[in-house]
């Protein structure tokens, strides 16, 4: 049995929501605490989560969560190993969200590069648009490191001033 659990996190982006699926018992449980990672979300961030009735309220339950991240935002850490929820969007969105994770920190690359890594050129880039904004973990899986082909900063569910610190924290364009 799972249960959605939340937690909220301080952050130089703002106040981060946390979002897992608690495992209670048995093969699928996932770490110390049998959390995996949902949703990572920001304020005012288009399509971000927000807490439902029933969800409950356990930060101990993202406490490596929270750690990674603050480790990150200080520039001592530049990746995330955290256990993610499976299941979430289709199988073009996770093709595109498998790409994503595969850029390097401090690495940027184009809209169009990453409809070329999944297939999908020509048309297929707005596709690949789409699936990008549609990520339900910001910054653990860095959809902020793809930019337009002219290399300016483009698209960014939490805003392109979040966007911009966060390359800027990787040492990347912005």
């Amino acid at each position: 049995m799972t249960t959605t659990v939340y937690a909220r996190v301080e952050s130089p982006l703002g106040e981060l929501l946390l979002v897992g699926a608690a495992v209670a018992d048995g093969p699928d449980a996932a770490g110390p605490a049998g959390v995996r990672l949902r949703s990572l979300s920001m304020p005012g961030q288009k399509g971000g989560a927000v807490v439902q009735d029933g969800w409950r309220h356990a930060p101990e339950a993202f406490a490596e969560v929270a750690r990674q991240l603050e480790a990150y935002f200080a520039g001592r850490s530049t990746r995330f190993d955290v256990p993610l929820a499976e299941g979430a969007g289709t199988e073009f969105q996770r093709r595109v969200w498998a790409a994503l994770e595969s850029i390097p920190y401090g690495s940027t690359v184009s809209y169009g590069e990453v409809a070329a890594r999944v297939g999908a050129s020509g048309a297929g880039v707005r596709a690949v648009g789409t699936a990008i904004g549609r990520n339900p973990l910001l910054v653990v899986r860095p959809c902020h490191r793809v930019i337009g082909a002219d290399g300016a900063l483009r698209g960014y569910a939490g805003g392109l001033e979040r966007k911009k610190l966060l390359l800027g924290i990787e040492g990347g364009a912005g």
